[in-house]
């Protein structure tokens, strides 16, 4: 395991006070902090050589596309991506799948095909899936969960008809850290010919990925999730399936050759990335993947196995509490998800910020789950990392408890 306080102390913000109370930030499924490793990579670049990549012969734009293509690199390292060339660099997961659906599936799915889902999809990879079925005349089904809110697997392969031309799913729920068997789901879309698509947002943080152990086409992240800069994130492809695809955006460093009349496609995977990139960021991500490399993402998942487990035991207290999300810790992430009867999560979420404890409330981009699986209007969620305490467990267990009194339901624990 790694040395958790010499790891906390690299985090700046960790040491703030948010309305006079140490900040306890329970957040990380929206957005993690970053290190002063990762800081200090945007500065420098701004610092010392700021410029456009791939255009230039002299030094600073050498140097800036030389970091910018490393960091590529260490990406695809991260994840066990056969080659840099299999990583298109994107905004976010959002956009990568949007990328996918707008150009690969668009080219592939018409009437009477299907797409398959789970219930448990953030609306990235709902909305572009529902609203292309709509436009081809194809069919989305949905996966259902079982009663422990893990997927009901032989639901998922009862779905995946010859028709099926694409099954996407989440690794890990953003809302209950459900864990998928990705391997098992990829393997069962296979024997019907479907692609597969991964929304990984949420594990590539937190869990060892090999990419082509998964056996996916298509596998979307983002950078701000796992220590790196907002605006910058991956879609990896397969190599075949990037070559299949024809890119949506045009101009710039996409283009190889240009005449009045036509226009010829860069090398993969530049082809998709169209004028100048997010360059700082990119750079950036390359040091987040540096820190956690170093860290080792084994153990970074274990320490939040203990973490959670540790929380789960310690919701256990709170008789008023539904914790939702699976009990096997082999298929769960850190995201404790979880509603008080009467007490509406945003003014939950209110109270405790005053205690300096930053939780999410609200339906997580996850409407449907949250009303029509959990049947309740929002959740609360607290959601761990690599940086987080049992002490700030507890801390948020106490404020928990404060916000029982405030609200004059004293805890019957």
């Amino acid at each position: 395991m790694y040395d958790l306080s010499a790891v906390r102390a690299d985090f700046p913000v960790l040491s703030r006070q948010v309305n006079g109370k140490p900040l306890v930030y329970l957040d990380n499924a929206a957005t993690s902090q970053k290190p002063r490793q990762v800081i200090e990579a945007l500065v420098d670049y701004y610092e010392r050589y700021n410029s456009n990549v791939h255009r230039g012969v002299h030094t600073l734009s050498v140097e800036a596309t030389d970091r910018y293509e490393e960091a590529r690199e260490k990406v695809a390292r991260f994840i066990n991506a056969p080659s840099a060339e299999h990583l298109v660099w994107v905004r976010n997961t959002t956009e990568a799948i949007n990328l996918v659906a707008k150009t690969w599936a668009a080219e592939r799915v018409g009437p009477g095909d299907r797409i398959v889902v789970t219930e448990m999809e953030h609306h990235s990879n709902l909305v572009p899936w529902q609203q292309l079925a709509k436009e081809r005349g194809a069919e989305l089904a949905i996966a259902a969960l079982g009663a422990d809110h893990k997927l009901d697997e032989a639901d998922f392969e009862r779905l995946l008809t010859p028709n099926t031309r694409l099954a996407a799913f989440t690794h890990m729920s953003n809302v209950l850290g459900t864990i998928t068997p990705a391997k098992r789901l990829a393997e069962s879309a296979r024997r019907v010919g479907a692609a597969v698509l991964i929304d990984a947002a949420q594990s590539v943080p937190h869990l060892p990925i090999d990419v082509q152990d998964l056996d996916a086409d298509f596998v979307a992240f983002s950078g701000h999730k796992m220590l790196a800069p907002t605006g910058i994130g991956c879609l990896y492809a397969r190599g075949e399936a990037l070559e299949q695809m024809q890119p949506f955006l045009h101009g710039g460093e996409m283009v190889l050759e240009v005449t009045y009349e036509d226009a010829s496609w860069n090398y993969l995977p530049m082809r998709f990335e169209a004028g100048t990139p997010n360059i700082a960021d990119a750079i950036g991500m390359g040091a987040a993947v540096d820190y956690l490399a170093a860290l080792g993402m084994e153990n970074v998942r274990r320490h939040e196995v203990e973490l959670t487990r540790y929380a789960l035991r310690r919701f256990e207290e709170l008789e008023e509490a539904v914790v939702y999300g699976p009990a096997d810790l082999d298929y769960r992430g850190g995201v404790v998800s979880f509603h008080m009867e009467g007490l509406h999560p945003h003014d939950l979420g209110q109270v405790l910020d005053t205690e300096g404890v930053a939780i999410r409330t609200g339906h997580h981009c996850a409407m449907p789950l949250v009303r029509s699986r959990l049947n309740v209007p929002a959740t609360a969620r607290a959601s761990f990392y690599l940086y987080n305490t049992e002490e700030e467990v507890d801390a948020l267990i106490e404020a928990l408890n404060k916000a029982l009194r405030y609200f004059g339901r004293a805890p019957r624990s």
